[in-house]
């Protein structure tokens, strides 16, 4: 029974890995799941310089999910090469690090930092603002998509990953995009934007008042939209979004994901990685599936 899928030619010993900003770099997962497990350790977003991200609150459960509005706080890159890329070096398991920015020369200037070091990939964060066209997310304009894609591939040595916003009218060609100005792979879903409002107070729950919707409420979204554009193009697509056990993880993988990442569900149970790749394997036991990528795309 063979679990390993390939992307950009990079092995991963089994389609199963986590969703950034969800699992930080798996330090204080690792005293809980065996990192070896996994296909692949996705990091917090990482930008050239520290951001302190948005004022509190900034989390809020909703049904069926949670809104979060943390605004990609991170130490920057100095702080994150010394201790968490040498924090999972000790682990038999592929690192994908997911970089942000606010500028087209703040993501290249990242993406060349991180190119001499022991990261196997790279998922590029286009839900960041582009602060030069008003504060639009890069990944809802296909023009400033594109551009961004083609200038980071220009001088990344990892392969990249775009991760792509949900929040467009055409998520099959933003992924086309991306796939034409260089990409090797997409990643799918990122979190829709949504509000809550507490109405004893009358005020917003979230101090920046929207957040990101993720978690089971999301997922039906995802699958259509991951199905929408692994028929669009030919690299390989990362299906996320409502992940929580191997039946949602199929589902992605049937619609025609090669690989797929588990989010929100890790808050609520840090062994659900874990219980995803045993889930997938019990799975292809119990209906003699030899190589998990005879499912990939099966539905059409």
């Amino acid at each position: 029974m063979n679990t390993e899928v390939a992307i950009a030619n990079i092995r991963f010993k089994n389609p199963v890995m986590t969703a950034s900003g969800t699992f930080g770099s798996g330090m204080e997962y690792s005293e809980f799941v065996d990192l070896n497990r996994l296909g692949a350790v996705v990091t917090k977003g990482v930008s050239l310089e520290p951001w302190p991200g948005n004022p509190t609150p900034r989390v809020a459960e909703t049904y069926g999910g949670m809104l979060n509005a943390i605004g990609l706080q991170n130490p920057g890159m100095d702080t994150f090469i010394e201790r968490d890329l040498e924090f999972l070096k000790a682990y038999d398991t592929r690192v994908i690090v997911n970089v942000c920015g606010k500028t087209i020369e703040e993501y290249v200037g990242a993406v060349e930092r991180l190119g001499e070091t022991s990261a196997d990939m790279l998922e590029i964060n286009v839900s960041c603002p582009n602060v030069k066209e008003g504060a639009i997310a890069f990944g809802q304009n296909p023009e400033a998509l594109g551009e961004i894609t083609r200038e980071i591939k220009k001088k990344a040595k990892q392969p990249i990953i775009m991760k792509l916003s949900p929040n467009v009218t055409d998520i099959a060609l933003m992924a086309k995009v991306c796939e034409d100005n260089g990409a090797d792979a997409v990643s799918l879903i990122n979190t829709i934007t949504g509000m809550k409002i507490d109405v004893a107070k009358r005020k917003f729950v979230l101090a920046n008042r929207t957040g990101g919707l993720s978690g089971p409420a999301i997922k039906p979204v995802a699958v259509r939209m991951v199905y929408q554009a692994a028929n669009a193009v030919s690299i390989p697509v990362i299906g996320m979004g409502g992940i929580a056990m191997a039946e949602d993880a199929l589902e992605f993988i049937m619609a025609g994901a090669t690989a797929v990442a588990v989010g929100a569900a890790n808050f609520t149970d840090p062994y659900t990685t874990v219980k995803v790749i045993d889930g997938i394997e019990e799975y292809m036991k119990n209906n003699n599936i030899e190589d998990v990528k005879e499912l990939t795309g099966c539905v059409r």
